[in-house]
């Protein structure tokens, strides 16, 4: 297996905000997270492994707080801040999970938070963000920008405004997961992971994993899973420069429709990231399934992105350990009852 290649780090200088974080700095924001966080199991099924003829690992990271890894970053954030800033609160957008985790996070300590979600987010996802005390604001994402909205509204109130993916607190907090990820394998046996599959929207997952992981097992493979319609990483690795997806095209997938990655998680991926595939929204629905069927866990359409590239052969298993990342479980119940019956229509 060839070394990933990696680009000089002079390459994503800037702020320091804006800066990636190293494995250190991983381990504190563990440190900081146990007994606060779930340590989320890493499954896998000898009826699977016999079907691919390799291992299969699932991380199953809807059993998190909030159902989703997004309130890893949101927790390190949070706990990164000033007792003062933290008082004046925060302020964030999100299409759902990056939402729910802000909100959970901020009444944790007892911070106000202000989130900008999409009019056409799951009802499930604004649902749950309220219950944690957030207010919501919902708005037409086609119409207005909500990451202008919230730098306007957090410099209106003096608040903070907490990015999903483009600050290195956050990604050293999804980093725990990939931290995760390496040690529970080589408690299963698999020491060597041949590669990961993350899904990947503005890449805070993917980027995070992708140092946790090369600081550990450096010739392991990262890859992003990306849905049809939103494979701008995919053309961006390909073109060497950041690219971003075109308005028009709507996935199933609303975890990972993100119009690009950020400049800093894309830096990250050009430097760790083999590359990236795509999954149509029928391909999801049948990993949600398979999830259910041999794994027993519920999982959402971008959390699904995944398993299904695997399930799909875009990559080889047979002879080889593969791990993924079931990176959510905040489903509509409309949406998982369609999953669940597909393969009966």
């Amino acid at each position: 297996m060839s070394e990933p290649i990696l680009l000089p780090t002079a390459e994503i200088a800037g702020p320091w905000h804006l800066q990636p974080p190293d494995i250190t700095e991983i381990r504190l924001a563990a440190e900081a997270a146990a007994g606060q966080l779930v340590r989320t199991p890493l499954l896998e099924s000898e009826r699977v492994n016999r079907q691919l003829g390799g291992r299969l690992l699932l991380k199953a990271e809807g059993l998190q707080k909030t159902g989703s890894f997004k309130a890893r970053g949101a927790l390190n954030f949070l706990g990164a801040m000033s007792p003062e800033d933290r008082r004046r609160g925060v302020v964030a957008f999100s299409s759902g999970n990056h939402a729910q985790a802000v909100a959970w996070a901020a009444a944790r300590y007892g911070a106000p938070a202000l989130v900008i979600m999409p009019q056409a987010a799951p009802a499930t996802k604004v649902a749950r963000t309220l219950s944690w005390g957030a207010k919501v604001r919902q708005i037409d994402w086609r119409a207005e920008d909500p990451a202008s909205l919230c730098r306007a509204l957090a410099a209106e109130y003096g608040m903070t405004m907490l990015p999903p993916f483009e600050d290195r607190r956050v990604l050293a907090g999804a980093a725990t997961l990939g931290l995760e990820i390496v040690e529970q394998a080589a408690r299963l046996g698999a020491p060597a992971l041949d590669a990961v599959f993350v899904n990947c929207s503005g890449g805070g997952l993917l980027a995070g994993c992708a140092i946790a992981i090369h600081a550990l097992s450096p010739a392991t493979e990262i890859w992003g899973v990306e849905p049809e319609g939103f494979d701008d990483l995919g053309r961006s690795l390909a073109a060497g420069r950041r690219l971003v997806n075109e308005p028009g095209p709507t996935s199933i997938c609303d975890a990972l429709v993100a119009r690009s990655t950020g400049d800093l998680t894309f830096a990250i991926a050009r430097q760790h990231v083999r590359g990236a595939v795509q999954v149509s929204d029928a391909e999801v629905l049948a990993a949600i399934r398979f999830a259910f069927e041999e794994f027993r866990v519920v999982v959402e359409p971008g959390g699904a992105a995944a398993l299904a590239a695997v399930l799909l052969g875009r990559v080889e298993v047979k002879g080889r350990a593969i791990a993924i990342t079931a990176s959510g479980s905040n489903i509509d119940a409309e949406v998982y009852r369609r999953a669940l019956a597909a393969a009966d229509d």
